[in-house]
């Protein structure tokens, strides 16, 4: 799969856990060609069991009404492998928000956990998680690092997705379990500068 050069996340200044260990060799996927990930009616090619979808990524494949034919951009990583994987924290943080989305192409089961970056707070989304893990995470839990979170959903909960987690920052506290994680091409730059680029604790991935 075409890979792009890395843009230049700060390297980590502490110890971060991985979100989802990954296995070697997880492929970066290209996600602005059709029928290249699920999602789309029109599928007719299946992501590898373990990859990785980039962030500010102008993809092809949001074909849902939620995304009402004008939304494109994504804000997040996506971190793909089987359902039942594990979700960690990558630092120690405090969850303010959980729920369900469980329009087609929503999150499914999301979580947000306030860090800190750079020396300031920092709310980051667990998107497409299984069902139990809000049960096993709820807002209010302090975390640390490495703890886990929840677990990748399958497709019957998590959106109707490939199982991963999307994984976003953004330096505005969100008021619910929610964050737009695909924006129109006109709100890019704005979103960009909201949605630091999520590498900055994932590490440098791609």
């Amino acid at each position: 799969m075409p890979q792009t050069p890395s843009l230049g996340p700060r390297p980590a200044t502490r110890s971060l856990h991985p979100v989802v260990v990954m296995p070697p060799g997880a492929v970066v996927l290209d996600l602005t060609r059709p029928a290249s990930f699920g999602g789309a009616p029109s599928t007719e090619v299946s992501p590898p069991l373990w990859s990785i979808g980039r962030y500010d990524e102008d993809r092809s494949i949001y074909t849902q009404p939620l995304f009402g034919g004008a939304r494109t951009v994504h804000m997040g990583v996506d971190l793909a492998g089987p359902a039942g994987v594990a979700v960690h924290a990558p630092l120690a943080g405090v969850v303010t928000h959980a729920g369900a989305l469980p329009a087609p192409g929503d999150y499914g089961h999301a979580i947000v956990v306030e860090h800190v970056l750079d020396q300031r707070p920092v709310w980051a989304l667990y998107g497409h998680l299984s069902a139990r893990s809000l049960e096993h995470t709820a807002p209010g839990r302090v975390v640390a690092a490495g703890d886990v979170l929840g677990w990748l959903g399958d497709e019957a909960e998590n959106g109707g997705w490939p199982p991963h987690v999307h994984f976003q920052l953004s330096w505005s506290r969100p008021s619910t379990h929610d964050m737009v994680g695909v924006v129109r091409r006109e709100d890019r730059a704005a979103a960009l500068r909201r949605c630091p680029d999520p590498r900055r604790m994932l590490g440098p991935l791609y």
